[in-house]
């Protein structure tokens, strides 16, 4: 028996960083993502050896442990152990045996959600193996729990739930934990314009966000107005990316992005850069309306909008960095699992 499971990647289009406590217990936050054609993606193959051999296919590097109740983080592969331990506490009450490879169609650290997704997809194939009463909600918040409860990882809740849900969704984040995902009916000639209008960039530079997420939290519990206020803007600019989808407004997303992104860079230190910065002035001369960079900002992908064959000139602007222009599609569905007999 071979049990599979995959996790979209998600674009946070507006609001990114609201979802983060204690700002969004405090005032509530709201973001609209979406998913792509990228992926994290699982395989569990049961046995009964009597060991766990987990393989990171992305760095050819595989770990081997005696099958236990629990197992001692490593530094290197906690995510997997974090999530197995949880498993077998919660759910399976004994050791599990079993090989389990994962992979990623993006770097860590290259803010598309990286470590999240791959929660989420590794989760999925647990819960299609050993058949857990889990539905999406439970998925998405069994997966910010073992990240930032059992692991202690800094960090948001939007990358769980958008890669357990998929789609463009806009979601709500309220004190103790609530969370609510709000799927969004847009034409489909509207996703099409914007995926042509949309391009992602990777600047082949990656990032650890928790250090711009950590001081991002301790500028909401210091009161500090200037980051306040720009996360106060982020939400509101969700709203406003919302009703642009909703109407097919494809004339305001670039401004919308560019505002988002003049807000972000008020929220924490270190969230753009001057290389970055070089890289999305370059954008705009060349013909973009605006963009931002993915996840938490240092680093990794950012996106640009640009109408028409502006696109083209915004694309032969970005080539002169060294990066990579990515081609995806827009997704309707969220994490998938399916065994194979």
């Amino acid at each position: 028996m071979i049990i599979r499971s995959k996790a979209p990647f998600r674009l946070g289009l507006a609001g990114g960083g609201t979802d983060v406590s204690p700002y969004s217990d405090m005032f509530g936050g709201a973001i609209l993502n979406a998913t792509v054609s990228l992926f994290a993606r699982t395989t569990i193959i049961p046995n009964d050896s009597g060991k766990i051999k987990f393989t990171n296919a992305d760095r050819s590097k595989t770990y081997e442990f005696d099958a236990a109740a629990q197992l001692p983080l490593n530094g290197e592969i906690d995510l997997q152990i974090g999530i197995y331990n949880r498993i077998v506490k919660d759910f399976s009450k004994t050791p599990l045996s079993f090989d389990m490879t994962t992979s990623m169609d993006v770097p860590t650290g290259s803010g598309l959600g990286t470590s999240s997704t791959l929660v989420v997809s590794i989760l999925g194939a647990f819960v299609e193996w050993l058949q857990l009463p889990l539905g999406e909600y439970d998925i998405a918040h069994l997966a910010y729990d073992i990240e930032r409860i059992d692991l202690g990882m800094a960090g948001g809740k939007q990358d769980q739930y958008a890669a357990t849900f998929g789609g463009v969704n806009f979601m709500e984040f309220l004190a103790d934990d609530k969370v609510i995902v709000n799927p969004l009916r847009t034409k489909k000639s509207f996703i099409n314009e914007l995926n042509f209008d949309l391009i992602l960039y990777y600047t082949k530079t990656s990032r650890e966000s928790a250090k711009i997420i950590e001081q991002q939290i301790d500028n909401v519990k210091k009161s500090d107005s200037k980051p306040i206020d720009a996360m106060h803007e982020l939400k509101q600019q969700a709203f406003a990316m919302k009703k642009a989808f909703l109407k097919s407004d494809v004339s305001t997303i670039g401004k919308i992005l560019h505002e988002s992104w003049l807000n972000k860079k008020q929220m924490a230190q270190g969230i753009s850069n001057a290389q970055i910065d070089e890289i999305y002035d370059s954008a705009l001369k060349a013909g973009a309306t605006g963009g931002k960079i993915s996840g938490a900002g240092g680093g990794g992908f950012m996106m640009f909008f640009a109408e028409e064959v502006n696109r083209y000139k915004v694309i032969e602007a970005l080539n002169k960095f060294g990066g990579d222009v990515m081609n995806y599609q827009f997704t309707h569905n969220g994490l998938d699992s399916w065994t194979i007999k």
